[in-house]
């Protein structure tokens, strides 16, 4: 991620602060995704039971067959030593076409991957309830996964199944724009609307207004890097921080 000299720093505001300092005690999990009983299935279940978004089933878990797509991969967010939220990411390429937007916009987004374009389809965003209340900048906490994953894979879009109430977010965040209008994944009990950001025509504006997004090559590695298994082994903590100083992206207010 380039710096763009503008001749001068511009201070960090209060709210991306706050963030930067919330990251002290939030760590991040790789998923197996094999695992039927793993915690991040429970909270899914329990996320989208609270709004009616999936029929009961006994076992408490929520998964579908794109957990297991060679292009899936899942994380879990804790703060303090506790799971508070997950979510799903796919990377799609003209090898690998599985992911949760493809199934609602498969036209629209097979030419898309015909032309050599990919992108990274996050979804599956699910929060413990008394931790949503606790904490409000919780989504910026787990989508800072979205914006590692879309600097590892280098992809072209990042693209969300929006509900209407979530919109004007992914829009003065990640600059997302409409792209297609409503669907519905099968078995969810809302619709969406297909919305899209550029990674590198809002690559440098998001990072200089939420440095909080931003990483170093080790954290994405143990990421999203290769040799799942030793990377399964225990917590990644996030190196925001050091990136954004980096950078010179990150001037707290004195």
């Amino acid at each position: 991620m380039a710096k763009v000299d503008s001749g001068q720093q511009t201070t960090t505001s209060r709210f991306a602060t706050s963030l930067m300092d919330m990251l002290e005690r939030v760590e991040y999990r790789r998923v197996r995704l094999d695992e039927q009983f793993d915690p991040v299935y429970r909270l899914r279940y329990q996320a989208y039971r609270r709004e009616d978004g999936i029929a009961i089933n006994t076992d408490g878990i929520a998964r579908d067959h794109l957990d297991f797509t060679p292009n899936a991969m899942c994380h879990g967010v804790y703060i303090d030593g506790v799971l508070v939220s997950s979510i799903r990411l796919h990377f799609a390429t003209a090898e690998h076409r599985h992911s949760p937007c493809m199934r609602m916009y498969p036209g629209l987004l097979t030419a898309m991957l015909d032309a050599g374009k990919t992108y990274i389809d996050p979804s599956r965003f699910t929060a413990d309830r008394e931790a949503t209340l606790a904490i409000p900048a919780l989504p910026f906490l787990t989508l800072r996964i979205a914006a590692m994953a879309c600097e590892y894979y280098n992809a072209d879009y990042c693209l969300s199944g929006v509900r209407d109430e979530h919109a004007a977010f992914y829009k003065r965040v990640f600059g997302s724009t409409e792209i297609a209008g409503y669907s519905q994944y099968p078995g969810m009990n809302f619709p969406v609307k297909l919305y899209a950001a550029d990674v590198s025509d809002i690559r440098n504006r998001v990072a200089d207004r939420f440095p909080f997004f931003m990483s170093t090559p080790q954290e994405r590695n143990a990421m999203f890097g290769p040799d799942p298994d030793a990377h399964y082994l225990g917590l990644i903590q996030p190196t925001a921080r050091q990136a954004a100083l980096a950078e010179e992206r990150f001037v707290p207010a004195q």
